[in-house]
């Protein structure tokens, strides 16, 4: 056999055998989503065995910068960011196609080598739509030749690594978006629950109203009658003992119709009127009315207005029932003497907060909860509907209602109000 015939088969045999060696590379490469960085560091490792250089990284460009995606060699801890200015990684991304360097150090037009490298290939990573998104960077510390096979096998895992980049980001952004849309689903979800419950919600007050209505006219009817009757018996002669049952019954029945009064209250339906109010007008009006009270004499009751006008939307009657309601229970809870705060707030965004707040003895924590409740009450003869209507009337106003008490600043009763916008050219 023949030199000539020896080489060549020498030749093809060193052929197979690279062919060999790319083909249980590529097979060997398993990306699954979530693994990216371990199927980058194959290709680099990969790329610098196939082709015998020192280092091979992968990168993804976007911006100006690169970031080391994977490396044939360690690199250290942490995240490996770099400008591409002047780099010959620049070089590629601006030229979007391979570049293959023999000497850097005699090429500077280039780019700059990492320190210690003299020759380089840059091939870029190309997505399917054609965006180059980052590069396969092959360095090698002695100068040398790539061939066109070199460039061929490394632009055959750039293919490789430019698909898995692209997809994983397509694969967080999915996951992104899907993280977004649960969220959506979920808010939408709460919301139409919320509105649901609120709606069956109405729809049970409304027949309880009902019932609640039938049953106090009911009784409301005979009630009058017996009361018309126990006053008759006042224009009488009676004994001592006979004046004190007369006027047990008298008190406990008139107790009784207030009661029905504010059961009917309680149940009818929020119906308001609303109109524009400003808030410190409307307090400067109910102070006249509320210092008038029985239970606010003794009392001083300071109010600490707005600077500003303030409107809120509302049923004026309904609110001055609300806050009678509140200063009431406020100066039944202190001692002659003693100083009610009545302050409007504003420090809230496009919300006006009015606070009654009284030195009085702290209501246990445990009541808090329980203050507006229907029947609930911590007064010996309260009927315990009075917070409860309060609250409905805030409620239907888009309002809030809180109570706050403790030993050391005592008891604050808040009603939050939303405001009506201010309108320059009114």
């Amino acid at each position: 056999m023949s030199k000539t015939s020896n080489d060549e088969i020498l030749l093809h045999n060193q052929t197979w055998q690279r062919e060999r060696q790319i083909i249980i590379r590529l097979s060997s490469l398993n990306y699954r989503t979530g693994e990216l960085g371990s199927y980058l560091h194959n290709i680099a490792c990969g790329v610098s065995e196939l082709i015998g250089v020192d280092w091979t990284v992968v990168t993804f460009c976007q911006e100006g910068f690169e970031t080391v995606l994977a490396s044939s060699l360690e690199m250290g801890e942490g995240e490996h960011i770099y400008s591409l200015h002047g780099l010959l990684t620049g070089t590629v991304i601006q030229m979007g196609h391979s570049l293959a360097v023999k000497d850097a150090q005699k090429h500077p037009e280039y780019g700059q080598a990492p320190e210690g490298y003299c020759a380089y290939l840059g091939i870029p990573l190309r997505t399917a739509e054609n965006k180059v998104i980052g590069t396969i960077c092959s360095f090698h510390h002695q100068p040398r030749d790539f061939t066109k096979e070199d460039i061929q096998i490394v632009e055959l895992f750039a293919e490789r690594a430019a698909t898995a980049i692209d997809n994983y980001h397509l694969y967080q952004e999915q996951c992104k978006f899907n993280h977004t849309l649960e969220a959506e689903v979920e808010k939408r979800t709460a919301e139409l629950q919320a509105t649901q419950a609120k709606l069956l919600e109405q729809e049970r007050l409304a027949a309880i109203g009902e019932f609640a209505a039938m049953i106090v006219h009911e009784i409301r009817n005979p009630l009058t009658t017996m009361i018309m009757g126990l006053k008759y018996f006042r224009k009488t002669i009676l004994t001592e003992s006979a004046q004190e049952r007369l006027a047990l019954a008298l008190t406990e029945a008139n107790r009784l119709e207030r009661l029905l009064s504010e059961i009917l209250l309680y149940a009818k339906p929020q119906v308001l009127q609303l109109c524009e109010l400003d808030v410190n007008k409307l307090i400067h009006e109910l102070l006249v009315y509320i210092q008038e009270m029985p239970e606010a004499l003794e009392r001083k009751i300071e109010f600490f207005p707005v600077l500003s006008t303030v409107k809120i939307l509302g049923d004026k009657d309904k609110l001055k029932q609300v806050f009678i309601n509140i200063l009431r229970n406020a100066c039944e809870a202190v001692e002659p003497g003693d100083i009610i705060k009545w302050e409007v707030d504003c420090s809230h965004i496009n919300k006006v907060c009015i606070n009654v707040h009284n030195g009085g003895k702290p209501i246990p924590s445990e009541f808090i909860s329980k203050l507006s409740q229907p029947f609930f009450s911590t007064k010996p003869c309260g009927t315990g509907l009075g917070l409860a209507i309060t609250k409905r009337i805030v409620n239907a106003h888009n309002g809030k209602l809180s109570i706050r008490s403790d030993l050391l600043t005592g008891t604050t009763v808040s009603v939050q109000l939303p405001v009506v916008p201010f309108r320059a050219f009114d």
